[in-house]
């Protein structure tokens, strides 16, 4: 049974988010996650080893989030070399962090930035004109999830969209608490039950100390 979780506007749900979200019924604005693409992750590096991502075998969810349809817009997080498998996007979006991934050491360039695929709805607008497709935002140390997005990036990404926030794979809650910082009515679902607690964790506590300054859309 799906376990459900209201804090604030905020309504999580620990489960599949291919069982889960056909059952919301529609009224989503916006899509906004960072979906397993098929990358395998697994650490090695860190004094703290990560697990496996759940489903992250093959593309399939990403592939499934490219296909969800809000009403506002998607932005959909992946892989440069995912480009040749998913829908085609009406732009793809640079997100440029502060340092770079390790990756092949001899014959690869370092990766410093990471990309999401945007897919504008049927009542898509920019709510503050027009965004370039860079964004730059410091990237975490990980702290919370193996691929966490850090929440000033969300902040930036949230301000593109409009209506309720869907993030299907929503980890430790990046975006939930950006939601929660900004007044924006959230659904999020994770199928990790440890991330589930962490993501309940981290929206409680951004609902203690909202951004003031961010505008409900």
């Amino acid at each position: 049974m799906t376990r459900v979780e209201h804090i604030g506007a905020a309504t999580l749900y620990l489960g599949d988010a291919r069982d889960v979200v056909p059952a919301l019924g529609g009224g989503i604005g916006a899509v906004l996650s960072d979906p397993p693409y098929g990358m395998a992750f697994c650490s090695n590096y860190r004094a703290e080893r990560h697990a496996p991502i759940a489903n992250d075998g093959d593309d399939e969810l990403l592939l499934w989030a490219c296909g969800l349809a809000p009403a506002h817009s998607s932005y959909i997080f992946c892989r440069w070399d995912s480009l040749g498998r998913v829908p085609k996007p009406r732009s793809c979006v640079t997100w440029v962090k502060n340092n770079w991934s390790m990756g092949n050491l001899e014959h690869e360039h370092a990766r410093q930035t990471e990309i999401a695929l945007f897919y504008p709805g049927p009542q898509h607008d920019f709510p503050s004109g027009r965004p370039s497709d860079v964004i730059r935002a410091p990237r975490t140390g990980n702290e919370h999830h193996q691929t966490e997005k850090p929440v000033q990036l969300m902040l930036a990404m949230l301000a593109w969209t409009r209506g309720v926030v869907l993030d299907p794979f929503m980890g430790s809650g990046s975006t939930g608490v950006a939601c929660a910082r900004t007044g924006r009515p959230f659904i999020g679902v994770e199928i990790d039950p440890a991330h589930f607690e962490t993501a309940c964790r981290r929206i409680v506590d951004a609902l203690r100390s909202p951004d003031m300054f961010g505008a409900a859309a």
